[in-house]
């Protein structure tokens, strides 16, 4: 089989794990331990790496969620009064290709290991899931078809991993107590995870994708810009900005004192700038969409006309003083 490569993480994203890394440093700086820029360097190190680590995680859920509907099926037969049902049940669910391959899959398992994850203890979550998806119609119509396959294997599991993680709490609590930078990732780990499944499901084998998307380009050009510089490149210029630019942002918004306003809107606005400022390669409309964008999902209400009307007016000012030039 051919190995297929997808990357973890977009500029997207990455552009949220810097704005994270920002926004926690500051609110330390007030405190006797406040972080400094190696701290906040390291903290953003280890979010990008937890994302991929919780995408690794989750596809570990499909054997044992499979070994326990092959658990449920042998119970039943051991009943003291069996059905002609518990004897002679649908095995399909049991028996799917999907889970055998992971199993199977060294590479994987040797992965798995030696994260030293395990869902084992997390019974009660597999319970409920599963308890959830044998009422679901799309399993049933799963159930029923006579067809066995690896493409309706993962097609099931698509369904699973979008319908069923995305809302449940007690996913949502094992996954904060098991890694703190897990807290907003799962849906974009779960993402991926349904990638994954497609393209096995089209017969590529599967392989831990490369961090960065720049790991998979630059396999075909030496010209493409390291995401991972770019971004801590640009963690360090807004760490090292915040102070200048968060003035900036005081004095242009009227009625609002500085320690007034949001710091989310604050921390986007001086990644926005540091952006502008020190990537004369990005288009400046790009950099403001991302993070008024951004702003729609980590600021307040009406962040998104905040942040966009305020790095407007900044860049205009910074363009006319020379500050910011583009190529």
């Amino acid at each position: 089989m051919r190995k297929f490569s997808l990357n973890m993480l977009n500029r997207r994203i990455l552009r949220i794990k810097v704005f994270k890394s920002l926004y926690a440093a500051v609110q330390t700086w007030e405190t006797a331990s406040a972080a400094s820029l190696a701290d906040a360097q390291a903290a953003f190190k280890q979010s990008v790496e937890a994302t991929r680590d919780l995408y690794l995680f989750m596809l570990g859920i499909v054997e044992p969620l499979t070994a326990l509907a092959a658990q449920r099926l042998q119970s039943a037969r051991q009943k003291a009064h069996p059905t002609e049902e518990d004897l002679h049940p649908n095995t399909k669910f049991a028996d799917n290709q999907l889970a055998r391959y992971f199993s199977e899959d060294e590479h994987f398992v040797k992965l798995f290991n030696k994260k030293k994850f395990s869902w084992q203890q997390y019974d009660l979550v597999l319970k409920k899931v599963l308890n959830s998806v044998v009422t679901k119609e799309w399993y049933k119509a799963y159930m029923a078809s006579p067809a066995r396959s690896m493409k309706e294997d993962c097609a099931l599991f698509t369904h699973i991993f979008e319908e069923e993680f995305t809302e449940l709490s007690e996913l949502d609590d094992l996954l904060e107590d098991m890694n703190i930078w897990w807290n907003d990732d799962l849906a974009y780990a779960l993402t991926w995870c349904c990638r994954s499944f497609s393209e096995i499901a089209s017969g590529k084998e599967w392989t831990l994708p490369p961090l960065y998307q720049s790991e998979l380009m630059k396999r075909g050009s030496a010209s493409v810009e390291d995401d991972s510089a770019f971004a801590s490149k640009l963690l360090e210029y807004a760490y090292c900005s915040y102070s200048d630019y968060s003035d900036r942002v005081a004095k242009l918004a009227e009625g609002w004192e500085k320690d007034r306003m949001v710091l989310t809107d604050v921390c986007l606005i001086v990644c926005a700038l540091s952006e502008c400022v020190h990537f004369p390669n990005i288009p400046l409309r790009v950099s403001m969409n991302e993070y008024v964008e951004i702003s729609k999902y980590y600021g307040s209400l009406k962040s998104n006309v905040f942040v966009n009307g305020l790095l407007d007016k900044l860049i205009r000012q910074m363009q006319a003083s020379g500050e910011i030039t583009k190529q």
